[in-house]
């Protein structure tokens, strides 16, 4: 090869992985409704934190989100573990996606109202999180049946890259119409994003249970725990998420940090922030599907991500701030990949949504947890502070598991014994 040529070459192997795309008809459906669902979502992610900020100016208030939203992800995502083990995923998928809609749609009334009232705010953030605690474990859990074994990696970086297109224009694009089109016409938004995914979802192949498949318990659940318990590796991905993003969460103060910093007009940049980063790292993620060390993508990912946050929170300047959100969530976005090809890699097809439920846990309550933190931290110590001792906190807790678990760091997808296992048995490719 030439040197005209390798250059090329190289930069092509950066390219996304488009396997998955080209080998299931099922995985393009779902990258597009899911698309097109991450932009209503968005959306209104960002219309809901402003919208309480409007009615209350408290951050306590906006981080408040975060508590009202824990319970019902805990107990339907453990419960949506179990059902998307025994029942259609396809059904489970279409009917929680066509009830997030009917929420959007409380929003968008109580929004048009003369006075908008607080507590349907809250009472939708709770619906939403229940619903969404049902859907993801059959979502996620769909991937490892519909996609061949070898492109999981490649599967979790075109996921992760369609998710940052959404990130980005959503909370762009939204905090525009908030400012000058209001709450409900982005609300507006988010209704018909969601009815164009449920006709979408109603062209999704069936995707029955197994034919033995128990129906969802106490019993099945405690299963699935137990058998996540007694996997070192596993345990790791869990329990490093958990405390990257309790520690280092801050989006739900991204408000009051745009307007200490003198710069109003940032708030919907620094909520995009972080997908740009996680965009890059998407758009380059080739490399990604020769990597066997994915445990390692774990641990560096959250570290990176735990540092640039507290450089966000240290820097005055906003575009230093919006340059190390940016790193944060390439960070993230590494640390994401890692979890999910492990997950996919070595969790038995029998257990794979009821582990999914305890994914969703994982990588939800943390976030849940990490606003109620925030919001209460900015509260006493001032916003800056609570962002960036959260930063501090993030690496620390990351260095200590990652010592603690030492399986995670050598985990090695070609020799681990649950990954082989799991390749030998998958119906849908070595």
């Amino acid at each position: 090869m030439t040197s005209a040529t390798a250059l090329p070459a190289r930069l092509s192997a950066l390219l996304p992985d488009l396997s998955p795309w080209r080998s299931s008809a099922d995985f393009r459906l779902l990258w597009v409704q899911g698309l097109v669902t991450y932009f209503g979502s968005f959306m209104a992610l960002i219309a809901l934190p402003l919208q309480i900020k409007e009615l209350t100016g408290s951050p306590l208030a906006v981080g408040a989100m975060g508590a009202v939203e824990l319970v019902p992800l805990v107990v339907f995502g453990l419960y949506g573990g179990a059902l998307a083990d025994s029942a259609d995923r396809r059904k489970v998928i279409l009917g929680t996606e066509a009830g997030l809609g009917l929420l959007a749609l409380v929003l968008l009334v109580n929004a048009a109202l003369p006075d908008p009232m607080l507590w349907p705010l809250y009472l939708v953030a709770g619906g939403v999180s229940a619903l969404a605690g049902l859907q993801r474990p059959a979502l996620d859990s769909l991937i490892a049946r519909i996609v061949p074994h070898d492109q999981l990696t490649a599967a979790a970086a075109l996921n992760s890259l369609r998710w940052q297109f959404g990130a980005i224009t959503g909370p762009a694009v939204a905090g525009l119409v908030v400012a000058y089109a209001g709450h409900a016409t982005a609300y507006t938004v988010t209704v018909v994003t969601f009815t164009v995914s449920v006709l979408l979802c109603l062209r999704l192949a069936p995707a029955p249970p197994a034919e033995h498949a128990r129906k969802p318990s106490l019993r099945g659940i405690a299963e699935g725990a137990g058998y996540a318990w007694s996997r070192p590796v596993l345990l790791g991905t869990y329990a490093i998420d958990l405390a990257a993003m309790f520690f280092a969460f801050p989006n739900t103060i991204f408000p009051f940090l745009a307007d200490e910093l003198d710069a109003e007009w940032s708030l919907g940049l620094m909520y995009a922030a972080g997908s740009v980063g996680s965009l890059v790292l998407g758009l380059t993620s080739g490399w990604t599907s020769r990597v066997r060390r994915h445990g390692l993508f774990v641990v560096f990912g959250a570290t990176a991500w735990g540092l640039a946050i507290a450089a966000a929170g240290w820097f005055s300047n906003v575009w230093l701030v919006l340059v190390c959100l940016a790193v944060a969530g390439a960070g993230d976005m590494l640390s994401g990949l890692g979890r999910s090809t492990i997950w996919n890699q070595t969790i038995p097809e029998e257990l794979r949504g009821r582990l999914a439920g305890i994914e969703v846990l994982s990588y939800s309550v943390g976030p849940q947890l990490g606003q109620v933190r925030a919001g209460a931290m900015a509260g006493w110590t001032g916003t800056r502070t609570a962002v960036w001792t959260g930063g501090v906190a993030c690496v620390a807790s990351v260095a200590l598991l990652a010592a603690a678990l030492p399986k995670l760091l050598t985990y090695d997808s070609e020799t681990d014994a649950d990954a082989v296992r799991r390749r030998r048995s998958s119906p849908s490719g070595v």
